[in-house]
Parts: structure tokens; sequence; C-alpha cells
């Protein structure tokens, strides 16, 4: 059995003006963990005022059905070639080291991301952040909270959707929106309320 490796771990809470942010968006061959497999991998990596973006295809190796293709615009064909997530699996971790992990429905993209992972010894330990629980939080008023409600209530300006690193994006957009937009102890107490720090198992 293989040594699980600590990914992304950090103690400070809720300083996020010293922490490394992590925007992160998946796309996969469908929602079920245990039987389908990730296809790109999407980061936008904000450290320090630096913004990186970063973006991979990945071969799931498994058909892509013809509906999420349909969806994401990735073919079978554009897979083909592209690495395996195990091949992948250290430079992923290094870009995820030390950082706040940050997705919308982010349970389904950490989940995903551990179960592709595990095969490569690696589970992540980052302190996790959900963009839908958090646009709860902070806009009650609306009663809904896609991204692509987010697009249009927020003005955000998609290069894409359902393609990673696109959408990867406009979570960062939209990161920087609600900071203007929302006072920083209102901000901070939604945060302590919806971050789910990491524990060990």
């Amino acid at each position: 059995m293989k040594n699980q490796v600590q990914i992304g771990s950090t103690p400070d809470g809720l300083m996020l003006h010293q922490r490394k942010l992590i925007f992160v968006d998946l796309e996969t061959t469908g929602a079920n963990q245990l039987t389908d497999r990730i296809t790109e991998i999407g980061i936008v990596c904000v450290e320090q005022g630096i913004v990186e973006r970063w973006s991979t295809l990945v071969n799931p190796e498994m058909p892509i059905p013809p509906f999420i293709e349909q969806l994401t615009g990735i073919s079978n064909d554009m897979v083909r070639d592209a690495p395996l997530l195990a091949t992948l699996a250290p430079a992923l971790a290094a870009r995820l080291e030390g950082g706040l992990f940050i997705a919308h429905n982010a349970r389904f993209d950490s989940g995903f991301l551990n179960s592709g992972l595990a095969g490569a010894g690696l589970r992540l330990h980052n302190d996790i952040l959900c963009t839908v629980k958090l646009s709860r939080k902070l806009y009650p008023q609306h009663a809904k909270h896609s991204l692509d409600s987010l697009i249009i209530r927020h003005e955000l300006q998609p290069q894409a959707r359902h393609r990673a690193l696109a959408d990867a994006d406009l979570l960062w957009q939209f990161w920087q929106i609600i900071q203007s937009e929302i006072a920083p102890e209102t901000f901070t107490a939604a945060l302590a309320k919806v971050l789910r720090p990491h524990r060990a198992p």
C-alpha cells in the first residue's frame, strides 16, 4: 500500500490575505465519483498578488458520453493522447500545496480529485471553500447560486462554459467582485460558517 502524502494543509485559518488561493474546476465523464473520470483540470492560483493559470486535458481511460462531449466540447480524440491523472499527480500536488481549495460545488471537485489521486498514493489535505455555499451566505436574497446565475447576477465575463480553466477563472472573478461588494466583517463571518478545514482521517 502506498503512503498517503499530505497536500495543501495550512494552519492560518481565515487569514486569507496571507494565503495561497486555488480556484479549481474539473470536467469529467459524468457525475459519479466511483465510475466516472476526470477529463480536464483547470486551476487559477493567486498568491501574493501573482495570478497563475494552469490547465490540462486528462485521459480518462474510458469513453466520454455523447452528452458530455456536447456539453464540454471535449471529445475522445482530444483526450486520447492526453496524460493520465497518475502521471499528472506530482505536478498537481505541487500546485495544490499550501493552498485554500476553492470550487463551485467543492464536494464534487475535491471528491473526484481524491478518487483520482488515491491511485498515486496522494490525497487532498487542503482546507476547502465552496463558492455555492459562500454565495448563499452572502446573497441570501437570491434563490439561485449556480455558476450561470452568478455570471448573470455579477456580470462575470466567461471565456467559455464547461471548460475547466475558463470556469475556474469565473470563480476568481466572483471572488474579486465580492471583495468590493461585501463589508470585510460580513465576508469574514460568512467564511467562518462555510469554510471546511482539513481534518486528518
